[in-house]
């Protein structure tokens, strides 16, 4: 019985997480949704493609259930999965730089659908599987996992690029909050928190040089 309401639960916050990330698209423009808002050049969109990434690999590869489509990891560096360590690398390298941002040639529409059908994809792996169901992440240090390790880790990597988002949008027009309706101002308006980043800006000076 715990292990199907730990199950449900988790599987329940990952679904509330992927309509947030969702959510953080609505109303921008195409520009708005792949500009770099970093250094390092983070954006919203880029994120969603990086989350479609990550589902499919651990909710997939790592249960022996891959995809039913081609993915651009699988097309362009087949040579590379030849054995675990390239895998490993090819994880962290390829996914966490070339698949965090979006080309002039790929729409909003198709990244939002593709991570639709991963979505599918996902939900039947962790329908099918029972909590303590085996797989295998050949990267990780203890690399024998359970259904339950991946949803606490897709859940923990969907919640922090959640939390990327909200600070992207609000940068952006600042809309802040999880979805649609919801009063991520606390009911203050916008004169209060201009005054309220003030008074922490005039801390913060306060406490230390703006310069080391």
């Amino acid at each position: 019985m715990i292990d199907e309401f730990a199950k449900e639960y988790l599987h329940s916050d990952l679904r509330d997480r992927r309509a947030t990330m969702l959510w953080k698209l609505e109303g921008l423009t195409e520009y708005d949704v792949r500009r770099p808002l970093t250094s390092t050049g983070t954006n919203l969109l880029g994120l969603i493609k990086h989350l479609t990434i990550t589902e499919a690999w651990y909710f997939g590869e790592v249960f022996g259930r891959p995809v039913p489509e081609r993915l651009p990891w699988r097309d362009d560096d087949a040579d590379e999965r030849a054995d675990d360590a390239k895998l490993a690398a090819l994880f962290d390298h390829k996914l966490q730089l070339a698949d965090m941002w979006a080309t002039e040639d790929e729409s909003r529409v198709e990244i939002v659908e593709l991570y639709g059908r991963i979505w599918g994809h996902s939900d039947a792996t962790i329908a099918a599987l029972d909590v303590d169901a085996p797989g295998h992440v050949s990267w990780w240090p203890r690399p024998d996992v359970k259904l339950f390790n991946i949803l606490v880790h897709v859940l923990n990597e969907t919640n922090r690029h959640a939390g990327h988002a909200d600070i992207l949008r609000e940068q952006l027009d600042g809309a802040v909050g999880t979805h649609a309706g919801e009063n991520g101002l606390h009911g203050r308006d916008t004169t209060f928190w201009k005054n309220h980043r003030e008074k922490i800006e005039r801390a913060a000076r306060a406490a230390g040089p703006a310069r080391a």
